[in-house]
């Protein structure tokens, strides 16, 4: 396939939709073969936004193996390639990630599976952003969180100290760049689906979920 930025890799991080294991935050409104639903449904959608244009080459990261049937789907039908999360907690993870990517790549974004507002316009924006001088982009979320990040080089000191899954993740995220004097340009904001309220929001886009 012909891509329009073949010096760039998009990588999704995905847990396998195991009952019990992922959108957790959602099993107070909904049970757990629910939850693990929509987690696939987002997955599906996040898959289809990272491959509806050939903007760039697209990696699949599965946690926590690649086995699962559902990533053997995504590799079939949106060819995709499928790489291993390693490490313990998601910033070793995603660190790990971005070195892997950048030994092969000159630029690389990064974005989770559950964040129905991004689109293709904001990922060929942040590709742009990362051929254009910048160290890195990232994309706030109104949960205090992000849900997209691009890196040119693997600072590991990006992910440092930081308190993942909690509204203090942007925030931390600020200070590493700041500390590392790296030049940061960030998108517009984003949201994401983690609890009941977010739900209802994404249901209102969607109304078959």
């Amino acid at each position: 396939m012909t891509y329009l930025y073949p010096d760039s890799v998009l990588m999704l991080f995905c847990k396998a939709p195991v009952p019990g294991q992922v959108k957790t935050r959602l099993m107070v409104a909904l049970s757990a073969n629910q939850a693990a639903d929509v987690h696939a449904r987002l997955s599906v959608q996040t898959l289809h936004l990272a491959t509806q244009q050939p903007l760039c080459a697209v990696q699949l990261w599965c946690a926590p193996t690649r086995e699962h049937p559902f990533f053997q789907m995504a590799a079939r039908d949106f060819n995709v390639v499928l790489k291993v999360q390693q490490g313990g907690g998601l910033g070793e993870r995603m660190g790990n990630a971005f070195n892997a990517a950048l030994q092969d790549y000159a630029h690389a974004l990064l974005i989770g599976c559950d964040c129905p507002s991004l689109t293709g316009a904001d990922l060929e924006h942040a590709l742009l952003v990362l051929r254009g001088g910048y160290d890195g982009v990232v994309a706030p979320t109104e949960d205090g969180g992000y849900s997209l990040i691009g890196l040119n080089q693997a600072w590991d000191g990006v992910f440092a100290d930081t308190r993942w899954s909690t509204p203090q993740v942007m925030a931390q995220t600020r200070n590493n760049i700041e500390r590392l004097g790296l030049r940061f340009y960030e998108l517009p904001m984003q949201w994401d689906v983690d609890t009941p309220a977010d739900l209802a929001r994404y249901r209102l886009l969607n109304v078959s979920v």
